[in-house]
């Protein structure tokens, strides 16, 4: 198979057939970020498409064949679809580093119909919020990658937690200076939007502001987008039982191999 770099435009049209899946290729293509390669078809389609950047995102078939470049790209993590994940690590591994955590059938759900409201006090985040926010975005980012953000980078992650507000891809239901509910989008498209860092700050947690959040930010994101997506670890329970309760519906599965 021959690998080369596709246009925009290839980029998109592979992006569309699978547009929940690939919700982060195409949201990242759109703002021109990191670097693609793919796979061509005799008709000038896309059967597979990787982005090489902090991460290396996979899609389609034959991901095999991206093997040595991610080797090269000294990224942090394979995430994806799971079978592309799977053919990419199964043909590269010796060549890659150890993975410190393979974290595999990562289920993906979606919600396409508004739920009940939740009645908080959600709203975009402000650069207001920055300094009550990074905290919860970090340890946020502990929990799920097992790295500090504020000790290995802080300079770098305050930068992107302001650049989230300044998107407007940040949203926050805060009283009293507790967190009741944050999460920021990851990926948006107009087809779909990715959700990351749910979190509910500690203090705050088991009285519902969780579900309750999670419900207007869905119906808020719906009023424009038709679908709110969002993936998480399997053995996550808790998360998985607030995203079933508003509605939630598993469509796939990603995998993450962290290094």
């Amino acid at each position: 198979m021959n690998v080369g770099e596709p246009t925009h435009e290839q980029v998109v049209e592979f992006c569309a057939r699978e547009p929940v899946e690939r919700v982060f290729l195409e949201d990242v293509a759109r703002r021109g970020l990191g670097r693609f390669l793919a796979i061509e078809n005799g008709d000038g389609t896309l059967t597979a498409l990787c982005h090489m950047g902090a991460n290396v995102v996979p899609s389609g078939r034959g991901c095999a064949a991206f093997a040595r470049a991610a080797a090269e790209a000294r990224s942090r993590m394979i995430i994806g679809e799971a079978s592309a994940v799977g053919e990419l690590w199964d043909a590269g591994q010796q060549a890659l580093p150890p993975a410190r955590e393979d974290r595999r059938h990562q289920p993906v759900y979606v919600i396409t119909e508004p739920p009940p409201g939740g009645e908080t006090g959600l709203r975009a985040a402000t650069q207001a919020d920055v300094d009550r926010l990074l905290p919860a975005c970090a340890a946020a980012h502990q929990l799920e990658l097992h790295i500090d953000p504020l000790a290995a980078d802080p300079d770098g992650f305050r930068w992107r937690t302001e650049a989230q507000i300044e998107d407007g891809r940040s949203w926050v239901w805060l009283e009293d200076g507790v967190i009741r509910f944050k999460a920021e989008a990851s990926a948006w498209t107009s087809s779909a939007v990715q959700l990351q860092q749910v979190w509910v700050d500690p203090e705050a947690r088991g009285r519902g502001y969780g579900v309750r959040g999670l419900r207007d930010l869905v119906r808020l994101l719906l009023e424009t987008t038709p679908t709110v997506t969002l993936f998480v670890r399997a053995e996550n329970a808790p998360a998985i039982a607030t995203y079933e309760s508003i509605g939630m519906r598993q469509v796939l599965e990603y995998r993450s191999i962290l290094f």
